[in-house]
């Protein structure tokens, strides 16, 4: 069968000092497929834009503040991370300067600041726990995983750099 993902976004917004990021708390509906959890913003891609402006666009719509400068620090494909086991492949960027003041909360949850090296604290879909550190880390390369899920579970986890 053809891989056909789910083509999106997930982003990172760092504060000036770059010592806190910017996390959605998932606790707005009961019927969030990620309920509890926290995570990084963003979406699905439109079919008239590219992953830069969908990443924009995505973190303007969920927290108010528009990127003024961003990297893309990797690529994660999700097979079976979906609410019915849909294909997802993510584009996964870190948002460095920004301008404008975030929400307070968005649809989906509250908006929190929460300090980079206290990330593990929280709630999380497991696999993130993979790939987080490279988001943040200093290695300029850009990191490629594959991270299948099954019935809302990581199976497991591979990844490559350039």
């Amino acid at each position: 069968m053809p891989y056909t993902p789910i083509v999106a976004t997930l982003g990172f917004v760092l504060s000036p000092d770059r010592t806190q990021v910017l996390m959605v708390h998932r606790n707005a509906r009961p019927d969030d497929h990620q309920l509890g959890k926290y995570n990084g913003l963003g979406g699905k891609i439109e079919p008239d834009e590219d992953v830069l402006a969908g990443m924009r666009r995505e973190i303007h719509e969920e927290a108010g503040i528009d990127c003024e400068e961003l990297v893309l620090r990797g690529t994660v494909s999700w097979p079976g991370f979906g609410k019915h086991g849909e294909d997802w492949l993510g584009f996964i960027f870190v948002v460095t300067r920004f301008a404008g003041t975030p929400f307070e909360r968005n649809p989906e949850g509250t908006l929190e600041w929460v300090p980079v090296d206290r990330l593990d604290d929280l709630p999380m879909w497991e696999g993130d726990r993979h790939f987080l550190p490279m988001v943040f880390d200093d290695d300029p390369r850009p990191f490629h995983g594959v991270m299948p899920y099954r019935d809302g579970r990581m199976v497991s986890w591979r990844y490559s750099r350039a």
